[in-house]
């Protein structure tokens, strides 16, 4: 049948079972926004106040649910303000097609108004984009981006449609998503390198499993459980692979790397074999890569083959989904017995990184551990960037696979509000609670529109204390307290803020008051904004990592002259 452009975009939607699409309109990309007025009782839009917020929407979505997340903005700075979440999601492995408009085709190339390469631009962040020339690509442009995003390693996909594609009409034949997904290639396990791997698994006498983001996203949880048990290992996980293992499983040793636990640095410095699953050993987890696990054989899994010996030197490695080695290694494992050492690493459990805490102000930690009451198992936390997402990172005890959405490998100061809009939306039934500074609430408060708009009940809780905290730590230990452009004292009043934006506001000053705080935000089925007042001195205490201490970590990035 003949179909019109813009119409062929929205077909494409619904054929990958698109339901939510997040984005902001414009010149270059009305045409198909018009399409979206007929599509709006099968695909929902959700309008955000900046591109910037609804690609981190649509990766809030993304982790919780697992789906395809959709953004669409319109050519120029609409598509560059896409760019950071694009980014944000290309770190953190994320499937995201986001759809830009751009100038018709005889225009390309002319500097017309609005007019930038985006392809060009995003190329380097996304994991493959596509700038449609001709109306018969379209359709072919569109299916193949939702296949590339999920195939492999996840991760975002850009389709730039310029105007007049989107306006003319051609010939369209619906098609069945599932053929293409079925087509999309994976790495395959060689033999040789599971024989390898179950006799490292059977030789080892410490091993420890250091997780990461792939559990999550292979939905390999119940695998990694089993396979932990089977080889009775510790389980360190990256702040990408929280949530991937029950933290109240005895074999949950923490947090790993800068900010991790005492458990998880003795696990890996004394472990004889540190069996890495769906990670990445990132700077912030191996801090010094020649002193990390100097002590153990590495064996590494993972689905990305650019992974494989990139930071870390391995003894094995097998290239894979996570998923499927797991269930390979769990049939051929047999029961490994290494009671003492884990009696030795969990006995650690209990050293908890110092705390600061004076007089009647606001207790951070006490503030998660509080939330970690309250709240359902299956209720989903969103975090910006700071102190704030390291505390919830070590206090917060997160029990089920994607509850736990933060900004891994970008560190996006602005992601949590965007990302909890997007989580509510995904799981409309459940509760959302976004974390937050106010370095980075003022980032994106604006959001809060949105929320109150779309009624999607967010929590967010901002812990205000009018420093930029994280920068202001490192120059507090390390630049002499010469704290530059690091404390904010701006005069925002987060409760009247909330009320501007018609959400509702409460102020948190005492610590004797974070319950009777939290349990009426909690009940108010409506956004809600807690400003919870905190010590601009109360630091994130970080346990030794298991690649040198943080002293040697800026030093190694040079930002010290010492």
């Amino acid at each position: 049948m003949m179909m019109r452009g813009a119409n062929i975009v929205m077909e494409c939607l619904l054929e990958q079972g698109v339901d939510t699409v997040f984005g902001f309109p414009g010149g270059q990309i009305i045409v198909i926004y018009d399409a979206l007025y007929d599509y709006r009782d099968k695909i929902r839009h959700i309008l955000t106040s900046h591109e910037q917020h609804a690609t981190h929407a649509a990766d809030g979505y993304a982790r919780a649910n697992g789906k395809v997340g959709v953004v669409m903005a319109t050519s120029g700075p609409g598509a560059t303000n896409l760019v950071t979440g694009i980014a944000n999601a290309y770190m953190d492995s994320v499937p995201l097609v986001a759809i830009t408009g751009n100038v018709p085709t005889t225009l390309i190339g002319r500097d017309s108004f609005q007019e930038v390469d985006i392809t060009g631009v995003t190329m380097p962040i996304t994991k493959y984009n596509f700038f449609v020339k001709r109306m018969e690509d379209l359709a072919p442009a569109i299916r193949r981006a939702f296949a590339i995003a999920v195939s492999g390693r996840p991760g975002p996909v850009l389709i730039d449609i310029p105007k007049d594609i989107s306006t003319h009409y051609t010939e369209y034949t619906p098609a069945d998503p599932a053929e293409l997904k079925a087509n999309a290639k994976m790495p395959e396990m060689g033999k040789e390198a599971l024989s390898q791997a179950l006799d490292m698994l059977h030789d080892a006498k410490r091993p420890v499993i250091y997780a990461g983001g792939g559990i999550v996203s292979s939905g390999a949880s119940k695998e990694l459980s089993e396979f932990a048990r089977k080889l009775q290992a510790p389980v360190c996980c990256s702040i990408m692979g929280l949530s991937a293992f029950s933290a109240k499983e005895k074999l949950f040793a923490g947090l790993i790397g800068m900010h991790g636990s005492f458990a998880a640095a003795k696990a890996v410095t004394e472990s004889d074999l540190i069996v890495a699953v769906g990670a990445r050993f990132s700077d912030r987890v191996a801090g010094n890569r020649k002193k990390f696990g100097i002590n153990a054989r590495i064996l590494h899994i993972d689905i990305d083959a650019a992974e494989i010996d990139k930071n870390v030197k391995t003894a094995s490695h097998i290239l894979g989904d996570v998923k499927q080695v797991l269930k390979k290694l769990n049939a051929a494992i047999g029961q490994q017995d290494h009671a003492g050492w884990v009696e030795q690493v969990t006995g650690c459990k209990s050293v908890a990184p110092k705390e600061e805490f004076e007089g009647d102000n606001v207790n951070p930690r006490d503030v998660l551990r509080a939330l970690n009451r309250m709240l359902k198992k299956d209720a989903i936390i969103t975090t910006d960037v700071g102190q704030h997402q390291m505390w919830t990172a070590q206090t917060y005890e997160f029990t089920m696979p994607r509850t736990f959405i933060t900004s891994g490998g970008l560190g996006t100061m602005g992601f949590g509000v965007g990302a909890a809009i997007g989580a509510k939306t995904a799981w409309p039934e459940r509760q959302v609670v976004c974390i937050s500074g106010d370095g980075s609430f003022h980032m994106n408060c604006a959001e809060l529109s949105t929320a109150v708009s779309y009624k999607i009940p967010i929590i967010v809780i901002v812990m205000n204390n009018s420093v930029l905290g994280m920068v202001r730590q490192w120059q507090k230990l390390f630049f002499d307290q010469r704290f530059s452009e690091t404390t904010l004292e701006r005069a925002t009043d987060y409760v009247k803020l909330a009320e501007a934006f018609g959400a509702k506001g409460i102020r948190l000053t005492k610590n004797a008051d974070i319950d009777s705080v939290l349990k009426w935000a909690l009940s108010q089925n409506a956004p809600v904004v807690v400003d919870c007042v905190i010590s601009r001195d109360v630091n994130v205490f970080p346990m030794i990592p298991p690649g040198g201490s943080p002293e040697e970590i800026i030093l190694e990035e040079g930002l010290s002259d010492a």
